[in-house]
């Protein structure tokens, strides 16, 4: 547990940030991904989450597709950890060269600078937006084993209870844990948070008894329908199209409750504009069909193509949404 906080780092304003693109990408060696000559070799895809959560299904859902349209393998590597700050700088490190790719929430981006004192990377600076994927939304979940039926029970049960309930997430820092801390200062309640190490381990326990709630991202959803969990809100400004019947946190009381975060790729600071665009065109264009659509739908959220500056400002927009829950709450980085 870290002992000092860290003051949130001031982002680049857009303007500034696509400027330094465009002027940095102009010192590229040609060579390195220009024309026709991109995509000569295969396409490593960073996702800085474990197997099984909700950005490793997107990257994956959107993997094959693009490998098909680029004529060259798109593989995979998961390299998880710090709230995703080791595959970050993994990618920002890497050659500009449109070769390696981060598949990542906006949290790394929009979160972690409130986070950490010192990040061996500026994500702001190190990294560039190249294509938004998905929006995804928080689910309140609970052990079926847990009397409530609906939230307002729920508040009450567990307000009965100090301390005695516990909420899993996937890590200090990420959008479910943000969501409970949320969930915690707009309601007064006290349950213990307990991060894990991705989201699929924390659905793991969470079936398993060991935990009682969770504000899942979506890939808990087939527990929901199969009655080993129980749905009681929607964490996001509006209802989901999968569970209409099932209330957002806003309509219950809890006004303004937004717990929804942007997931999508990065590349390395100075990757080649046209690589860039070529990727931001292919990937809006896979996000629209029918079979990639559904798979994200299938995790509760949407797909949201888009511009890499739309993707930038949505990205500053939740920095100071989410800024002013972590000073609120005072919460440190393991």
């Amino acid at each position: 547990m870290t002992t000092t906080r860290t003051r949130p780092r001031r982002a680049i304003p857009l303007r500034r940030a696509l400027l330094a693109l465009a002027l940095g990408a102009a010192v590229v060696p040609a060579a390195q991904a220009q024309g026709s000559n991109w995509p000569s070799k295969p396409i490593k895809v960073v996702v800085n989450f474990p197997p099984g959560g909700a950005a490793d299904t997107i990257a994956r859902a959107i993997s094959q597709p693009l490998q098909d349209a680029l004529g060259q393998p798109v593989l995979i590597e998961n390299r998880g950890g710090a709230n995703g700050n080791i595959g970050g700088e993994n990618v920002a490190r890497a050659q500009p060269d449109g070769y390696t790719l981060l598949m990542s929430s906006g949290g790394m981006v929009s979160v972690n600078p409130h986070l950490y004192p010192k990040m061996s990377f500026d994500p702001t600076k190190d990294l560039i937006p190249v294509a938004a994927a998905a929006r995804v939304l928080v689910f309140l979940v609970t052990k079926p084993s847990l009397p409530p039926q609906n939230v307002k029970d729920f508040i009450a049960y567990v307000k009965e209870r100090p301390g005695k309930l516990s909420f899993g997430s996937p890590g200090t820092g990420s959008s479910p844990h943000l969501a409970g801390e949320m969930f915690k200062s707009q309601t007064g309640l006290f349950a213990v948070h307990v991060p894990y190490r991705g989201a699929a381990p924390a659905l793991q326990d969470l079936l398993a008894g060991q935990i009682d709630f969770s504000f899942d991202p979506g890939i808990g959803l087939n527990q929901v329908r199969a009655g080993k969990l129980r749905l009681l809100a929607v964490g996001s400004p509006k209802r989901s199209p999968l569970f209409p019947e099932v209330p957002t946190l806003d309509e219950v009381g809890l006004k303004g409750f937004d717990a929804d975060t942007v997931f999508g790729f990065y590349a390395p600071a100075r990757t080649p504009p046209e690589v860039v665009s070529r990727l931001n065109t292919e990937i809006n264009r896979i996000l629209a069909t029918p079979a990639v659509k559904e798979r994200i739908a299938n995790l509760g959220g949407e797909a949201v193509p888009g511009t890499p500056a739309a993707f930038h400002d949505r990205a500053m927009a939740d920095s100071a949404r989410f800024g002013a829950i972590i000073r609120e709450r005072k919460i440190l980085a393991d």
